[in-house]
């Protein structure tokens, strides 16, 4: 009787403390690693390491936004709904329309972004990249030292 009370108490424990960490990483707060070298020198520095940067996103500033799950990019957002903005790779101006945003890798010559499929719905967006929480020598707040120029909106 001891074994099967320990085993059934076990379980109940796992049952709970998996849904509670699904709920957390679904609406909250989750880790992700960032692949490939489209975000350095921000993220992943040395493209040569072996060692991913993981990320904390926070997802307090999506409220109600849908998701796609099917694929994950780190990428920066350089401009909202209704802002002209002049692109870093060829000096265009652009407008971003309703409900998108405009987004970029900020090591251009790695990144496949908006400058290669234009706007993306902000429903796609699924948090905001606020810590790197690995490897311990980068632990630390992410810092937004990569504005674009922005325009005045008409």
């Amino acid at each position: 009787m001891g074994t099967r009370n320990f085993l059934w108490n076990f379980t109940k424990k796992f049952v709970t403390f998996g849904l509670i960490t699904v709920t957390v990483s679904d609406r909250y707060v989750t880790v992700v690693p960032v692949r490939g070298g489209s975000m350095s020198p921000t993220f992943n520095p040395k493209t040569d390491s072996f060692t991913d940067d993981y990320v904390l996103v926070e997802k307090f500033c999506l409220q109600n936004s849908p998701s796609n799950y099917k694929e994950t990019h780190i990428k920066r957002i350089i401009a909202l709904p209704g802002e002209w903005f002049v692109t870093r790779h060829d000096q265009d101006v652009h407008k971003v329309p309703d409900g998108h945003c405009w987004v970029e890798g900020d090591n251009a010559a790695s990144s496949t972004d908006s400058k290669s499929y234009g706007p993306i719905p902000l429903g796609l967006v699924r948090g905001r990249v606020t810590h790197v929480v690995w490897p311990p020598q980068r632990i630390g707040a992410v810092k937004n030292n990569n504005t674009p120029e922005k325009l005045p909106s008409s």
